[in-house]
């Protein structure tokens, strides 16, 4: 792989950024990038759950000029994606999470802030162009949170996001066997106040917010309803990368129910298993607004920093460019469920990195 000046040069395939991604981690930090939980079934099943979904192409159409951009909550976006939040970026990439945010914007989507990564918040929020999320875990009492969101604010965040899906801790193996320990944010307190979370919690934090309010971590129908009563403005519909609860469905099996409940009441994020520009034409077929990407993220972060993240991005656009064009769509927004249908899962067994057809799990090992 090349390097020169802000670009990386020859990069054709984004199993090259995994590759570089591997040899630039320590076994610790990569356990925490790629694994999820237990058995890890629920990871599989992100990818099965994609695998799934077949297209049904039209043919004989004008497919020359190709846009793929978007808007989402207000926001242009180049492309339908999001980043998504991810913890302890520092142990990926010095920057950490400033090198998301200058990627983000160089690129041209909106980054999701974990409050569990560093630098600080105002640092991130100052590193990069665009509209940003900021994800919020609850550590901390009412006056934590009310602390917290001020600063949030301040900053000039555009969007909050609560993640409701960790409630307990869960037994991640990879990094456990290896004893990895990854650093605490200066934003990490009480973990306990999370497990206490029911729907007045997070009416109260809404309140204090006072953003466009997103709930990530909704994985059924019910759920979602309820949110939606609540005055949710968008549903993040994520099981954590299957770094939560094993054994769970895949984020593109619980999609449809969750589009059916919203009924276009609030907007729709999908995380989980997204890893080509096919990926984000499934989701969207079947009611999604954007995809939001998470190991994605952390292999072009760690494979070259906000150089990394945008060379990752521009071959899932043009992925997705491709994608559209032969599947007879040249616009986002002509994207409907009939493009899509359900199959048979592919034999090859599904893992973190099953995309990539000439990278076995075993040669990045």
């Amino acid at each position: 792989m090349q390097f020169e000046g802000d670009r990386m040069l020859d990069v054709v395939s984004n199993e090259e950024i995994i590759q570089e991604a591997r040899r630039r981690l320590l076994q610790g930090p990569w356990d925490y990038l790629v694994g999820g939980s237990e058995s890890e079934t629920t990871l599989r099943r992100n990818r099965q759950a994609f695998d799934r979904i077949a297209f049904r192409p039209r043919i004989l159409v004008d497919v020359s000029e190709i846009d793929p951009s978007t808007t989402f909550m207000g926001h242009a976006l180049r492309i339908p994606a999001i980043l998504a939040p991810i913890g302890g970026m520092q142990a990926l990439h010095p920057e950490g999470a400033a090198a998301g945010a200058k990627g983000a914007g160089d690129f041209g989507i909106m980054q999701t802030v974990s409050s569990v990564t560093q630098p600080a918040l105002e640092v991130t929020a100052a590193a990069g162009s665009g509209a940003k999320i900021f994800q919020l875990y609850v550590n901390g009492d009412e006056q934590w949170t009310r602390d917290i969101l001020a600063r949030v604010k301040v900053a000039g965040y555009t969007e909050l996001a609560l993640t409701v899906d960790v409630a307990r801790g869960s037994r991640r193996e990879r990094p456990m066997v290896t004893r990895y320990a990854r650093a605490a944010s200066p934003t990490t307190g009480d973990r306990d106040f999370r497990a206490a979370l029911t729907w007045d919690t997070m009416d109260m934090i809404r309140e204090i917010g006072g953003l466009p309010f997103i709930l990530k971590g909704v994985q059924t129908a019910e759920d979602a309803e309820i949110a939606v009563q609540h005055g949710v403005d968008a549903i993040w519909v994520s099981n954590h990368g299957g770094r939560q609860i094993d054994h769970g469905l895949g984020s593109m099996d619980t999609l449809p129910e969750i589009v059916a409940a919203v009924n276009g009441r609030a907007r729709i994020i999908v995380d989980g298993g997204v890893q080509r520009g096919t990926d984000i034409l499934k989701a969207l077929a079947l009611g999604a607004d954007v995809v939001a990407l998470g190991r994605l993220q952390g292999w072009g972060l760690a494979a070259d920093g906000a150089n990394g993240i945008v060379r990752m991005l521009e071959i899932l656009e043009d992925e997705l460019i491709s994608a559209m064009g032969l599947i007879g769509i040249t616009k986002i927004d002509q994207l409907t469920a009939r493009h899509v249908c359900k199959t048979d899962a592919i034999v090859t067994p599904a893992h973190e990195m099953s995309s990539w057809v000439n990278m076995g799990i075993d040669r990045i090992k």
